[in-house]
């Protein structure tokens, strides 16, 4: 087994709609960090962040995707009280192993995203078809059939990169073509970014170039969730991700080794409605201990859950906002 725009969102009401801050984030690295509190570890200070000035709105139904207009100037990095520390290997136990997404016709979809994203399709998971990745992303995705149908908007959805307008169109024309249809979640008609959904109805933005927030991603620039600052501290520390931002209750983490941003945009959070259509799947490492992993999670705030899963190697489990993920066995 095994979240929608770029960046974060911190909401206010403006003439019925929500505005957003948008999150040009300097170049400047903050790899290897970690979150404040750690005891018995020397923590420092960062130095003064930047004032953020850009802008980002977000529309009525959660969909986040920034304007070009307002993310040309950087932002804060991290909020003035956050503190970084050296991770080392020993801290890193979990890592993110698949995105993975319930299907009602897995190849059909697995077909998509593969043809969308340019990654091979392999049939390695048990009932399941994998996608691997072709550049830094660092995990996988996998699709795993279920009968239920799709509720609601998703909680995760893809933030796809751009080079240029061109690059964009093409992107959009190529996903179109593969069984994408564009969706009205209230975007005006002078933002920039192009809302997909792919053949099952699982949203997806394609953002237009010069995004700052994503300057430095790949074709996968984030995967923007629903969810509140304590589930952005929370994976934070279940991943050994160091935090690239933290204000005004938004939250997004990095791997050390480049891929992907994830996001989290603070309140009002959406509702629930049911199992989640996406999850992660993370694993310790292979000489790692599944339950030792598993009492870690539950001490940063992690509960075991039961979806009917029956007698499985996997645990499942939600985090501190109730969203499922899975723990495997050790790879």
């Amino acid at each position: 087994m095994g979240a929608l725009v770029t960046p974060l969102a911190c909401t206010s009401p403006v003439a019925g709609r929500n505005s957003v801050r948008s999150l040009a984030v300097p170049s400047r690295p903050y790899s290897w960090g970690w979150r404040a509190g750690l005891p018995g570890v020397g923590a420092h200070a960062l130095p003064p962040p930047p004032k953020a000035t850009s802008l980002q709105r977000v529309n009525d139904c959660g969909l986040r995707a920034s304007s070009s207009t307002f993310d040309k100037e950087p932002c804060m990095p991290i909020s003035s009280g956050a503190y970084f520390l050296p991770l080392s290997g020993d801290l890193m136990t979990c890592h993110l192993f698949a995105l993975c997404f319930d299907a009602n016709d897995p190849l059909r979809l697995a077909r998509f995203w593969a043809g969308v994203l340019g990654w091979e399709m392999a049939d390695d998971p048990p009932d399941g078809i994998a996608l691997l990745p072709s550049d830094d992303t660092g995990f996988r995705i996998e699709f795993f059939p279920t009968q239920e149908q799709k509720a609601g908007q998703n909680q995760m959805h893809f933030d796809l990169t751009s080079t240029s307008l061109e690059d964009q169109q093409q992107t959009v024309a190529r996903s179109l073509g593969l069984g994408a249809r564009h969706i009205d979640i209230g975007q005006r008609p002078e933002e920039g970014h192009v809302v997909l959904a792919d053949p099952e109805g699982n949203e997806f933005c394609v953002i237009e170039p010069g995004n700052n927030f994503l300057a430095d991603c790949g074709f996968i620039g984030a995967l923007a969730c629903a969810g509140s600052q304590e589930v952005g501290y929370f994976w934070s520390e279940a991943l050994g991700w160091p935090l690239v931002w933290d204000q005004d209750q938004e939250t997004a983490i990095r791997s050390p080794r480049g891929g992907p941003k994830i996001t989290w945009g603070g309140p009002p959070l959406m509702p629930k409605t049911g199992k989640n259509r996406l999850h992660f799947d993370i694993a310790p490492p292979v000489h790692g201990d599944q339950q030792a992993e598993i009492d870690r999670l539950v001490s940063l705030g992690a509960t075991r859950i039961d979806i009917g899963q029956g007698e499985v190697s996997w645990v499942v489990m939600a985090d501190p906002d109730g969203h499922e993920f899975c723990v495997l066995t050790p790879r």
